[in-house]
């Protein structure tokens, strides 16, 4: 019997296979050798090797692998099995990596002349990387897992509880390597920042979904427990045909895009969808204010 993935499934792995390859080279080529952070359990994994000379691609898989037991107990398999493959790949690609520097396959880029320049290339190699993993549905584990439980137990905002842990991190490195160091990290993290929301499609917060399909109540409960998102039944009626019909309105993450389409087309592969931009969010699972 001849088994076969299908093309998408075969293009998101790809795309995560790609990703955390190009964010581990990243980290070792530019952010390492010049002694610049990062958010997050990477960024923890940094700072360590800064402190303790510990590799990070070790201490990043050891602080994953809790959280990602975690997460499998609190979130469910079909939320985390993007998760644990990109965690697994991130700490296979770092010590790749690792073994190609300090056998001088790779030569990490510095630069105490032309600083800034550092800084660009390190947030667009880390923000391209990061962006084909998020666009695939994926993740790199760490804090991600963390602001999903929270966010599902205390209804807290995923973004505001990502940005608080990277905040934290980055504040302990000042502990560590010198503040200008620090600030230029923030430089990199912005541009990292806007390459993921341009290859996310748009430089949005959310993307509202105007749905039409055969089984709206089916798909709407769905997505309430596959993506924690909350979802509007509008009642309408089909002009040329003068049915009835339900119209689902949803309003998710830059990160939910690809899994939410998938939803919808695993229901009725002839749905029709309207995706828009949507400037700002405000209330549950966004900004509050």
């Amino acid at each position: 019997m001849k088994l076969s993935l299908p093309w998408s499934s075969v293009r998101s792995w790809g795309l995560v296979v790609a990703g955390t390859a190009l964010y581990a080279f990243g980290l070792q080529f530019f952010i390492i050798p010049n002694l610049l952070m990062e958010g997050g359990v990477t960024g923890v994994a940094v700072l360590l090797n800064y402190a303790l000379d510990l590799p990070v691609s070790l201490t990043s898989l050891l602080i994953n692998l809790p959280l990602f037991i975690l997460g499998w107990k609190q979130l469910g398999r079909s939320a985390m099995i993007y998760t644990f493959v990109g965690t697994l790949l991130l700490s296979l690609f770092l010590w790749i990596a690792e073994w190609m520097v300090e056998n001088g396959w790779m030569v990490p880029f510095t630069s105490e002349q032309d600083f800034i320049l550092v800084v660009l290339y390190a947030g667009v190699t880390l923000g391209i990387g990061l962006g084909l993993v998020f666009r695939a549905g994926g993740t790199t584990g760490g804090v991600d897992i963390i602001a999903r439980i929270l966010h599902r137990a205390r209804g807290w905002s995923m973004g505001q509880i990502i940005l608080t842990l990277d905040v934290l991190v980055l504040g302990i490195s000042l502990l560590i390597i010198p503040k200008e160091k620090v600030l230029y990290t923030l430089v990199s993290v912005f541009i990292a920042t806007k390459i993921i929301d341009f290859i996310q499609e748009g430089a949005y917060a959310a993307k509202a979904f105007t749905i039409i399909c055969h089984t709206p109540e089916k798909l709407a409960k769905d997505i309430t427990v596959e993506l924690d998102r909350g979802v509007t039944l509008m009642p309408s009626i089909g002009a040329y045909s003068g049915e009835d019909k339900m119209v689902i309105y949803c309003v998710v993450s830059r990160f939910e895009i690809r899994k939410l389409k998938s939803l919808v087309r695993q229901h009725d592969r002839k749905a029709f969808i309207v995706i828009n931009d949507v400037h700002d969010v405000l209330g549950e699972g966004f900004r509050d204010e």
